[in-house]
């Protein structure tokens, strides 16, 4: 089973992959009733039929009310699995290789000049990183006219659920869960980062609290009860833990807010492991700059068990940002984006 956790947010995405190979692990969960596969839309087969176009190239496929326009290759079963503000994702099958895939179509890809250049910078980031516990792509579908090109289409490898799934429903998830998936949240993390490539948008299911909880760990309501909630549990940054913030605003604001200490974690997450516990206190630092690395928590005693360097591979080399000039335009992101379609299709 795998599983995927998206490492940003809106139509810029990286995926960690979470691959449940370890053996007992995979056992205890398959020895469970209860399934941890869910995906949008329901396990049955779609009726979904395609209307072949551009010389039986390209085929149509209205997936409830949106249309889908993909090579040929992509056929049945063609159901949704996921939809977000960039549009929907339906999963496929690659007629040439058999195997299944996720297709994301972004819809008028380049009305908005920021929007455009998240696409571009998620096509650009995935096809430079080549990691197992990072999601590849397979493709960029070639649009059929160039002159027509306002839809992009990324088509992944298609995963079987993701963490959020998997911490909402009701299998139950023992120490020794939390731990490798964790384990390998953090190994996508640490090549991630060796390409000098942050992530920036935390889900609550890439949380190592919540996968142990199985709730929300800061529940805002909003930015104040957000803040509010973390120094509640961490305590109230001192001034030399706000010298990050560049900000005079941002420090006087954080300064003036209810003072609090800090709180047990063994009180707080009881019955836990003191290893896990010890983790996530040294993950959950105000000041980045105290806080535990990836390199740094790979190492700690907690992952252990798991933890092999000589498994933990590094991008070989730096992502390049090249493309991100100010006076990039529409048109400019699009012959871009228009380019890397070709690289998977040179063949028109």
């Amino acid at each position: 089973m795998s599983t995927y956790i998206p490492l940003s947010s809106s139509s810029s995405s990286i995926f960690i992959i979470v691959s449940s190979i370890n053996k007992h692990i995979t056992e205890n969960m398959e020895s469970n009733n209860t399934t941890t596969t869910t995906t949008i839309g329901g396990d049955q087969q779609s009726n979904i039929k395609g209307i072949l176009t551009h010389g039986d190239r390209y085929v149509q496929y209205n997936v409830y009310g949106n249309l889908f326009h993909v090579s040929r290759k992509y056929v049945p079963p063609i159901r949704p699995v996921g939809r977000g503000a960039y549009g929907i994702v339906c999963a496929a099958t690659n007629a040439e290789t058999r195997e299944g895939v996720a297709i994301k179509k972004i819809g008028n890809a380049f009305d908005n000049r920021i929007d455009a250049k998240r696409t571009l910078r998620e096509i650009k980031l995935l096809c430079h990183m080549n990691h197992e516990n990072v999601i590849a792509i397979k493709d960029v579908i070639r649009p059929p006219l160039k002159e027509d090109f306002n839809d992009v289409y990324i088509v992944y490898e298609l995963m079987d659920t993701d963490l959020h799934q998997i911490i909402r429903s009701n299998q139950p998830l023992a120490d020794d869960h939390c731990r490798y998936f964790l384990y390998q949240i953090l190994r996508g993390l640490k090549y991630v980062h060796s390409a000098n490539v942050l992530h920036r948008d935390l889900k609550p299911s890439c949380i190592l609290g919540e996968i142990m909880t199985r709730q929300p760990l800061f529940p805002g309501k909003d930015y104040v009860h957000q803040l509010r909630l973390i120094t509640e549990l961490i305590g109230s940054p001192d001034d030399a833990s706000l010298g990050f913030m560049r900000s005079d605003n941002a420090q006087r604001y954080v300064k003036q807010l209810p003072q609090y200490p800090k709180q047990q974690f063994s009180a707080r997450f009881p019955n836990k492991s003191p290893g896990a516990l010890d983790l996530l206190e040294k993950m959950l630092v105000f000041d980045p700059t105290r806080r535990i690395t990836v390199e740094e928590a790979l190492c700690h005693p907690y992952l252990a068990p798991l933890h092999d360097i000589n498994e933990e591979p590094v991008c070989l080399r730096p992502f390049s940002f090249d493309f991100e000039h100010p006076s990039c335009t529409e048109e400019n992101i699009k012959e871009l984006i228009w380019k890397e379609s070709v690289k998977f299709n040179p063949d028109p």
